[in-house]
């Protein structure tokens, strides 16, 4: 090759780029996938900077700046590293290998793009370049030669959404020289529905080209940084705000509650909309945002937070519900009188005589805590002005609420305000507020340039929602046969500074707070109390997975007192079609708990006898048992409207388009409602593009929360396809079961061809369309909790295998079965990584994870499940259609972790003979547990 002489160089960023330049060229280089590039002037500039703001190579990910999480893992001479911790200086004259020259630049990074999508290694996305680089460096090495060895080679990297086990199966698959897994391509004939179809969006999420909410914002953009409040609460007062933009060259403006154009406020619920953009007089928790800075992007890194002209007056603040409800305690909001944000009920019969009465009582008090999303993708997106119209980038799980409600504080017509979707690197609800995006909208509708922001990894922790903390009192009573007759619950939430989705979770506690069995006198409360704590929100659950911990422990303990197996009580005591629920709802259709039960026995009786064989045969200090849960869960929102619409339009040139709105943060959405929506059209998958969630371009398809999107949006989807398909047969005159095709000719019905370039186009450019709707038909609740709050449930249950150190309170999860009705498998493996994922969650949530206001704000003092911590899980998929669902279908995101952390307290119980009625069960919680067991017998 023939080196470029020097003016040939072609600059990009702070570098300029010399193929193979000889190394006699008088300057420092590093070596970046294949090509020699100038260090930047700064030695001591992190390489993830110079990678992203530098060089705007965005498949790097920074997720911590920490070396927490690994999403920045590079290869440098071949080793992996942590772009977030080497400056620049430590990189000259070595050779860089990041995810977009993975393929080239190592021996097995292709076959490993490979394995990861057909493995379907791949969700959300965030974490796969580190995953990658990380396994290719360790593969190249000839370290991984079993699933050890996959195991050791991804342990730096951590993974909120797949539960490890497909990436372990890619990596061992590549590092073992096994024969490689193929992808799964869309059937050309057939249906798509059942197929499990290699994600559609995974090509770029294993090449680096997917972009999220901090990549691809402008060149020219500047950046905004958050004046935070130190204090839980405290009262403050602004000094010389245009002295300091005069004193910080590349300042260019400082932004406060007062250049908020409208509505100062949002929430999930306007009723409900009390969170401030920006704080006015006084802050209600712990780095609450006062202030906005607006500058270039160095000028902004480099201020000190501690110079910003701003007086703190701390204020004593009420950090728990018993402290927030006292009497004579600050009102967080004058309007709602002791702190009380809402109490959700449900009532039937008469409980009290019934527990009364009851030849077997179970009663307890059960406490959870705060609990981290921990998405490995902080919030972070970009907004600009285009003449009267804010568009907004960001990662968020509902573009249209968000648009509603950032019109409110833009005060301009929704029309004004465009919100396009990024790729979401994790949500699991934490991306369902508004965090980044009111921020970035003010800033665009105030300068003349675009705008970027991305959280620090504490800015994201200290001030995004959380998993609800709850105290739970309650009492389940049962007849002499353990027929279940009644039960007594009272939920106590602490909400947080504002609303959120504490009114979903105190509405639908009291609904699954008996659990999935028929209960014919039932009384159930709950109450969100307002606290000086960041809020907290929607958690795959919505405060169901932390009264499943509460209540199935006693159902276990019913059953011990009537003497019947756990699995055989519950299965006596299982809702069936024909049932009715405390709501008053009657279950007509596509109740599968006692078919995923009788799915479930077979492990259950082995596991049990395996665990009584080992504590037999090596008494000492480890312990095994075996425990389980079931559960039910509404799909949707609770006895509320949740429609979404999708359209499907055909081009004049024959070109097949889908419109659908769902974010998919992991799950998905972007393959499964394809799927359907292609099925029902009658043509295969690859005929179909695809126009994602952006505001302009896409209906609404509501939140991804609830479960809703395969079951709600899904639907939609599959009745504009049908419907689209009876347009374009009756268009040809044919039979209604006719063959639709579409290739590159165009379209035709039975081998004739449509003439579509002579038909008008309607207002989005199609000859031919459908945009239709879905919106569960449910009945609101009345006073005393009756009518019929969600369409269809999902049902399951769940068996953990684990094993407790009685020396270190230590506990290991070795398995977990999980049987779930689903309604309709879309695709089969997606579903399995959801369940995966899932129970990575709930053994998070059931032994390591409590969130410390203030104190566990970074990955390294808050402890997620790292790829050592996870068990072998096995997946039963149970059909039990729903008429309304498509295909039969119904959710699986959250129903997939909601028994997971019962399970596994109930297994404690079965390995040590005692109850932990708080969550996690720590070492430290295990270890009190059992000396309190030791001196009630005297040792």
């Amino acid at each position: 090759m023939t080196h470029p002489s020097l003016d040939e160089i072609v600059s990009v960023g702070e570098a300029s780029i010399v193929e193979s330049a000889p190394a006699s060229l008088d300057f420092e280089w590093f070596e970046l996938n294949g090509v020699r590039l100038r260090l930047p002037a700064d030695p001591s500039q992190r390489l993830i900077d110079h990678l992203r703001a530098g060089l705007r190579r965005f498949g790097t990910k920074e997720g911590c700046r920490q070396g927490d999480c690994g999403s920045c893992t590079v290869l440098v001479d071949g080793e992996a590293r942590y772009a977030c911790l080497i400056p620049v200086g430590q990189i000259a004259g070595r050779r860089v290998v990041t995810v977009e020259g993975l393929a080239e630049g190592t021996r097995s990074g292709s076959r490993l793009q490979q394995a990861f999508l057909a493995h379907q290694a791949v969700q959300c996305g965030f974490c796969t370049p580190g995953m990658l680089t990380a396994s290719a460096a360790a593969i190249d090495a000839g370290r991984v030669t079993d699933r050890a060895g996959a195991r050791a080679a991804i342990d730096g990297v951590l993974c909120r959404c797949t539960g490890y086990r497909k990436i372990v199966d890619a990596v061992t698959e590549v590092g073992c020289g096994a024969a490689a897994r193929r992808c799964t391509a869309a059937p050309s004939e057939g249906p798509s529905v059942g197929v499990p179809l290699t994600r559609l969006d995974g090509p770029e999420k294993v090449d680096g080209s997917q972009r999220f909410g901090a990549d691809g914002y402008p060149a020219d953009s500047l950046f905004l940084r958050a004046v935070r409040c130190p204090h839980h609460r405290a009262r403050f007062t602004f000094g010389d705000l245009a002295a300091f933009v005069d004193a910080h060259p590349g300042v260019h403006r400082v932004l406060t509650h007062a250049d908020i154009p409208g509505l100062n406020a949002h929430g999930v619920a306007t009723p409900y909309a009390d969170q401030p953009v920006l704080a006015h007089a006084e802050a209600r928790h712990h780095l609450e945002a006062v202030a906005l800075i607006v500058g270039e992007r160095e000028a902004v890194a480099a201020l000190d937070p501690d110079r910003f002209p701003v007086e703190w007056e701390p204020l004593a603040p009420v950090l728990t519900t018993a402290d927030a409800t006292r009497d004579g305690s600050p009102l967080l909001h004058a309007h709602r009188p002791g702190n009380l944000l809402i109490e959700g009920q449900v009532c039937r019969g008469d409980a009290d005589a019934a527990v009364r009465d009851a030849h077997y009582v179970a009663s307890a008090t059960f406490e959870s805590s705060f609990v981290e999303h921990a998405y490995l993708e902080p919030e972070a997106g970009w907004a600009r002005r285009v003449g009267d119209i804010v568009e907004i980038h960001s990662c968020t799980q509902g573009p249209h609420p968000h648009r509603a409600d950032l019109a409110r504080i833009l005060a301009l017509p929704p029309e004004q305000v465009r919100v396009v979707a990024t790729a979401v690197g994790g949500g699991f609800g934490g991306k369902l507020d508004l965090t980044v995006q009111p921020l970035l909208a003010v800033a665009a509708w105030h300068v003349g340039r675009p705008v970027a922001m991305a959280f620090s990894r504490e800015e994201s922790m200290a001030t995004s929602t959380k998993r609800h903390p709850g105290r739970f009192v309650s009492s389940m009573a049962a007849d002499a046969d353990g027929r279940l007759r009644a039960v007594i619950f009272d939920g106590e939430f602490n909400t947080g500074a504002y609303a959120s989705w504490g009114t979903a979770v105190a509405n639908r506690v009291p609904v699954h707070a008996g659990g999935p069995y028929v209960i014919p006198h039932y009384v159930a409360r709950s109450r969100a109390i307002h606290t000086h704590i960041t809020p907290a929100g929607a958690f795959r659950g919505f405060g169901v997975p932390q009264t499943t911990m509460s209540q199935e422990q006693l159902i276990d303990d019913l059953a011990s007192m009537a003497g019947i197996d756990p699995l055989e009580f519950r299965a006596m005591n299982a809702l069936r079609a024909g049932d009715s629920l405390p709501t008053g709802q009657i279950l007509d259709e596509s109740v599968g708990l006692v078919a995923c039960l009788d799915a479930l026995r077979p492990a259950w009786r082995e596991a049990r006898a395996r665990a009584a064989e080992f504590n037999r045969s090596a008494p000492g200090r480890i312990r095994r048992g075996v425990g389980m849960a079931a559960f039910f869960y509404g799909c949707g929102n609770t006895a509320s409207p949740n429609p979404s619409t999708v359209r499907v339009g055909v081009r004049p040139d024959g070109t097949i388009v889908l419109h659908q709105g769902a974010v998919d943060a992991g799950q998905g959405a972007n393959t499964v409602i394809p799927q359907i929506a292609a099925d029902a059209l009658g043509v295969p998958v690859d005929c179909l593009r695809f126009v994602g969630p952006d505001t302009l371009l896409s209906p609404d398809c509501g939140r991804t929360s609830a479960s809703r999107q395969t079951f709600v949006t899904g639907r939609a989807a599959f009745l504009a396809g049908a419907a689209l398909r009876r347009r374009l047969i009756a268009l040809a005159g044919a039979r209604a079961d006719a063959r639709i095709t579409a290739d590159a000719s165009g379209i035709a019905v039975d081998g004739h061809p449509l003439d579509l370039l002579t038909r008008p186009v309607d207002a989005n450019g199609y000859a031919v369309a459908a945009e239709e709707s879905f919106d569960p038909p449910t009945i609101s609740l009345d006073a005393s909790g009756q009518g019929s709050p969600y369409a269809t449930y999902a049902f399951g249950a769940q068996m953990a295998e684990l094993e407790v150190d009685c020396e270190s309170g230590r506990v290991r999860v070795l398995e977990v079965v999980a049987a779930h009705d689903v309604g309709k498998m879309v695709n089969p493996t997606l579903l399995e990584g959801q369940i995966e994922g899932a129970v990575a969650q709930g053994v998070g949530m059931a032994l390591m994870e409590k969130y410390l206001p203030g104190r566990h704000d970074n990955l390294h003092d808050y402890l997620i499940p790292t790829v050592h911590d996870m068990p072998r899980v096995r997946s039963i998929f149970i059909e039990a259609p729903t008429s309304i669902g498509p295909y039969g279908a119904k959710g699986i995101g959250e129903p997939a972790l909601v028994p997971t952390a019962a399970a596994i307290l109930n297994a404690i119980h079965d390995a040590i003979g005692v109850r932990i009625r708080e969550a996690p069960a720590s070492p430290d919680v295990v270890r009190r547990a059992l000396a309190g067991r030791n001196e009630s017998f005297g040792h």
